[in-house]
């Protein structure tokens, strides 16, 4: 937070405006077909992604997807995952004799090294959100600072499927420690008005 509020406020103020201009009653999917839910009004995961997606795409935030190759032996993956060019790696690879499977990693939203993910996803994806991918980007030196957007409990409860929520993360975040995830992150969790 420090680090956005001091070099980056323009950014952190387009992240806040990007969450409050979000018109969450948008996003109601009546079409449910899980019995627990038929005839409820719940809000759709796909369509909150899209309305974020519509507001920080607005400011110039974009998609940033990294693709590389990765092989079946821990020695070759040890000399050759720091390569950062893609056929390089996948040469190097296959010199040393095995099969290079390509592979990648996104993160939602990017701007002047700010990464934002939104994660309306199922209840594991914020786990891999911030051991993966904040840490993949921020390993390379692609970003200086992770923003992680999920539903509040409040929010939660009300989604058509069964996503992570912010409070039970922050908890797994606290009880995992500082250094983990090694990536300075700010999570945000967003409610309904």
């Amino acid at each position: 937070m420090e680090f956005l509020l001091v070099h980056k406020r323009d950014l952190w103020e387009e992240i806040q405006n990007a969450v409050w201009n979000v018109d969450a009653g948008k996003a109601f999917d009546n079409t449910s077909r899980k019995k627990t839910m038929v005839g409820r009004r719940r809000y759709s995961p796909s369509r909150l992604n899209a309305l974020f997606k519509q507001e920080f795409s607005y400011h110039g935030w974009h998609e940033m997807r990294i693709p590389y190759f990765v092989n079946e032996d821990l020695q070759t993956t040890k000399e050759t995952v720091d390569i950062r060019d893609k056929e390089l790696q996948r040469q190097a690879i296959i010199s040393r004799g095995f099969q290079p499977y390509g592979t990648y990693n996104q993160v939602d939203f990017v701007k002047e090294r700010v990464a934002v993910e939104v994660q309306f996803g199922k209840y594991f994806s914020v786990q891999y959100d911030l051991h993966v991918k904040h840490t993949f980007f921020y390993g390379r030196g692609d970003m200086d600072v992770g923003v992680e957007i999920i539903p509040m409990h409040s929010l939660m409860s009300q989604m058509s499927s069964g996503v992570a929520w912010y409070e039970n993360e922050l908890t797994n975040i606290v009880r995992e420690g500082r250094s983990n995830p090694s990536v300075p992150l700010i999570l945000i969790g967003v409610e309904p008005d």
